[in-house]
């Protein structure tokens, strides 16, 4: 069945209903991230639209708004699995006394850096210092996602044997 209006007309249109979710959710969107998600929704809403069902605005706020907010729900969890697995390795990270120094850190992370190989370091630098994840990291380095797993997993471990060699030194 033909649609009366093209997607382009709809979204000039609407366009202003995302915005208006982003702000109506109080989501802070530096890197349009929820606007390509309501993006997303409007075209998912325009090609499942039955007008029989109701006004396709109602439709629009709708799957828009639920969009949205499983994205900020899924990013909750990621960032709270995040953080639970950064408590969890805690231990096991070298511990510093008195704790580091901001003038400290760079010598801190050339120590890091001299331990890791350059895929290692390249996993640590941007999945642990700038938080990016690891579908990112591969694009961006042009391999499998699978590999930079695989940098992370070595350079975990390379970082717990420094802290056991440690422990065993000060006994």
């Amino acid at each position: 069945m033909s649609k009366p209006y093209s997607f382009e007309e709809i979204y000039e249109q609407n366009k202003r209903r995302i915005h208006y979710h982003i702000h109506k959710l109080n989501l802070q969107d530096p890197h349009k991230e929820y606007y390509q998600e309501g993006l997303i929704a409007m075209w998912q809403a325009y090609e499942k639209y039955n007008p029989d069902k109701g006004p396709m605005a109602t439709y629009f706020n709708y799957t828009i708004r639920h969009k949205l907010i499983d994205l900020l729900r899924k990013e909750t969890n990621d960032s709270l699995k995040q953080q639970n697995y950064l408590d969890s390795q805690a231990p096991l990270l070298p511990q510093a006394s008195p704790p580091v120094t901001y003038n400290e850190l760079p010598q801190l992370l050339k120590e890091i850096k001299s331990l890791l190989t350059e895929k290692q370091w390249k996993w640590f630098y941007h999945a642990i210092l700038l938080g990016m994840p690891m579908k990112e990291i591969a694009v961006q380095e042009n391999t499998s996602v699978e590999a930079v797993k695989s940098w992370g997993k070595d350079a975990r471990k390379k970082l717990r044997k420094l802290h056991f060699e440690e422990r065993l030194k000060e006994e």
